[in-house]
């Protein structure tokens, strides 16, 4: 045995001092408790508020608030309020390890705030994670989520889903430029329209709060408006957000924008930009980099600082309801937020919808309208062809084609481009006047009346009763008729009473941007509409039967803000643009686009549902589900006092294969739905109700059936 082997066997009292000093070394680091990641066992707390208040990513009602979790030491600079967390959530007591609780399941959330000491009285689970120092959360940001949460009577959880785009390291590590100074006063131009179009500007410049509902003159002008309304806030070294209905508006936007400000002073959020991109720019608008920012309906919740005006164009379209819970719409977002920051707020488009007429009528915002000769000087012809006409006019018997339409499109066509309007397909049929095509509404509830496959009596699709001995108000008329189902196929006639001329279409699997100034015809469904160089010569609004006859509260209003926004593509009328609508001309609607006069047919309408109590006057929900599902719902929901409950009434039932919509049963399930209506002021307590009353059946657990709450259901029927 060698000297080296006999002095290791010899044991440490042998070995030279070097070796002593290593083996004395990892005994001491040996008997210091190791901390493990994600459970930091052993691992000494913050000395300086080592509580951490955390919201979960669990879209849950009934865990719709914070949770208390441990702060490690080594977390203490990263865990700062507003950083994403991840953290272990769902052990129970029973699971405690040397005073610290464990187990359960890795999830996401964001850190709220920092304490001294937590009100629950058991162990703490410690922070399992800070995902990144980046503070996305602001107490602004957080304060408004809140509040969405609380109005439609969803979770906080699921608002911030919407509000926070999800994270992209690379993003984050990007620094963002460095914030531009104010930009200098720009000129009112196409805004000295307006009676009070400079005075606006000038509100916004100095500092002030403005509210205005903006009710635009036909053209193009629109864009470069809104710009200069975004740049007026600027001036004041203060922040604006605007919301577009679509990437084609957004676009629109961003070019007047950038040629009126130069590049860097503004921000795009849309779904299309790409998750890094996207939250790039978000990051750039949180961090303070940009004071501008344009988007779709996702940009409602941007972290702008300093916010000065919140604007929306096109409050009417579809698409500024959001589809995922809990369903805000961006109107009612940018009124929460205009209301909580004190800003401005301006709510534009050629069309005027019931809710700002209300906003308008309370005095909350003051109108922003243009004088009749500017009004006659920028809109063009529209003329009418109603049932009567059609009815006489061997043409359009024959090619669906009216004698006027047909002149229209003609004349149209030496000069430029020619837009033809097609509504969708799909719509349900219900029933009508013969006489004068008033809706059949319910005496008892004013909803829908439906005609029944077996011929019996009609059926209120809200309230379900029958109705035998119906009349219609409006005439006195007793005989009824289908409304319009779905929309005529009119491109292959039109491409065969003008087959020199080019067709082109625009729909949904294909939608146009521009086209050019050409003699064409562009066949489009609503809301493709793209915009002519130059602008359309002419404009056809076909089958106006087939909006007009939804079945929905909203039809007529819906079928104005269609037209119109069809109607301001096309030249003035002193350049001898003509817009033929086929609809009977005595119809509300069909009248005020004659007269070109939206304010007046939304005063008219929000004045019938104050009579009748319909949204936006008092405040609405919907509860869907198996009809014993809703029907418990509805006795254990602590409704208010003054509510009242409608229905419920039958579904139609999905069927399999077919596009479902938001909101909708799934496939083959047979599902029942009650509208609850309470007057003004009732519609906080409402929400609350109903959020209370679905966070005890989530509580409850397994075995519960599915039931659905919608405030403010968009399509009420």
């Amino acid at each position: 045995m060698s000297s080296e082997n006999g002095r290791t066997d010899g044991g440490a009292e042998g070995a030279p001092p070097e070796q002593l000093a290593l083996i004395r070394e990892s005994v001491r680091k040996a008997e210091v408790p190791r901390a493990k990641p994600r459970t930091w066992r052993g691992a000494a707390l913050a000395k300086e508020l080592p509580v951490a208040r955390v919201l979960v990513d669990k879209g849950v009602l009934h865990l719709d608030r914070y949770f208390d979790y441990a702060v490690p030491e080594e977390l203490d600079a990263d865990a700062q309020p507003g950083v994403r967390v991840r953290v272990r959530f769902g052990a129970g007591r029973h699971r405690v390890r040397e005073g610290r609780r464990e187990g359960g399941g890795l999830i996401d959330g964001f850190l709220i705030e920092r304490l001294a000491e937590s009100d629950y009285s058991g162990p703490l689970a410690a922070l399992a994670q800070v995902v990144s120092p980046e503070r996305v959360l602001s107490e602004e940001l957080l304060g408004l989520a809140r509040a969405v949460a609380d109005r439609y009577a969803g979770s906080l959880a699921d608002v911030l889903q919407l509000a926070v785009p999800p994270r992209s390291a690379r993003a984050e590590q990007r620094p963002s430029p460095e914030p531009l100074p104010p930009p200098a006063m720009p000129e009112a131009a196409s805004w000295a329209r307006y009676e009070r179009g400079a005075a606006f500007l000038e509100s916004l410049a100095s500092g002030g709060a403005p509210r205005a509902v903006w009710n635009a003159l036909p053209g193009p002008e629109w864009s470069d408006e809104l710009a200069r309304a975004v740049a007026a806030t600027l001036v004041s070294g203060r922040g604006a957000l605007v919301v577009l209905p679509d990437g084609r508006a957004v676009a629109r936007v961003d070019a007047a924008l950038t040629a009126l400000l130069g590049e860097g002073r503004h921000a795009v959020l849309t779904a299309d930009a790409g998750p890094e991109k996207r939250y790039r720019e978000w990051l750039a608008v949180r961090r303070g980099a940009v004071r501008a920012v344009i988007g779709t309906r996702a940009a409602m919740f941007a972290p702008v600082q300093d916010l000065g005006l919140v604007a929306i164009w096109d409050d009417g379209d579809d698409s500024h309801s959001e589809q995922h819970a809990p369903q805000p719409h961006a109107r009612e977002v940018l009124l929460l937020r205009a209301a909580l920051d004190k800003c401005a707020f301006l709510l534009g488009g050629w069309s005027c919808t019931v809710e700002a007429a209300q906003l308008v009528e309370s005095g909350w915002a003051r109108p922003l309208v243009a004088g009749r000769e500017q009004v006659r000087a920028a809109a063009p012809l529209v003329r009418t062809v109603g049932d009567g006409d059609l009815a006489r006019d061997e043409a359009a018997r024959a090619a669906r084609l009216p004698t006027l339409a047909w002149q229209a499109v003609r004349e149209g066509l030496r000069q430029g481009p020619v837009l033809v309007q097609v509504p969708r397909r799909g719509y349900v049929p219900r029933m009508a006047c013969a006489n004068c095509r008033a809706p059949a509404r319910c005496r008892h509830c004013s909803g829908p009346l439906e005609g029944q496959e077996s011929g019996a009596a009609l059926r209120c699709g809200w309230c379900g009763r029958d109705e035998s001995g119906w009349h219609c108000p409006e005439c006195g008329g007793f005989r009824l008729r289908a409304q319009v189902v779905g929309a005529r196929r009119t491109a292959e006639e039109l491409g065969r009473a003008f087959p020199a001329v080019p067709v082109r279409t625009s729909g949904r699997e294909h939608v146009l941007d521009t086209v050019p100034g050409a003699p064409a015809l562009v066949v489009s469904t609503p809301g493709a509409e793209p915009v002519a160089e130059g602008g359309y010569a002419a404009a056809l609004l076909l089958d106006g039967w087939a909006m007009l006859g939804r079945p929905d509260l909203r039809a007529g209003e819906d079928a104005l803000r269609r037209w119109l926004a069809a109607a301001a593509l096309v030249r003035p009328q002193g350049a001898g643009g003509t817009v033929v609508v086929v609809a009977e001309p005595t119809l509300r609607p069909v009248q005020a686009l004659v007269r070109w006069d939206p304010v007046g047919h939304a005063v008219r309408e929000l004045a019938e549902r104050a009579e009748l109590g319909f949204p936006p006057v008092s405040r609405m929900a919907a509860v869907s589900g198996e009809g014993e599902a809703v029907a418990e719902f509805l006795r254990t929901a602590e409704l208010p006092r003054e509510a009242e409950v409608l229905g419920p009434v039958p579904l139609p039932v999905t069927a399999a294969g077919r596009p479902r919509r938001v909101g909708a049963a799934p496939p083959g399930e047979h599902w029942e739905r009650a509208l609850v209506r309470v007057p003004p002021g009732r519609g906080a307590a409402l929400a609350s109700a109903l959020k209370a009353a679905q966070a005890a059946r989530m509580a409850r657990g397994a075995g519960e059936a599915p039931v659905r709450v919608r405030i403010d259901p968009p399509d009420i029927g």
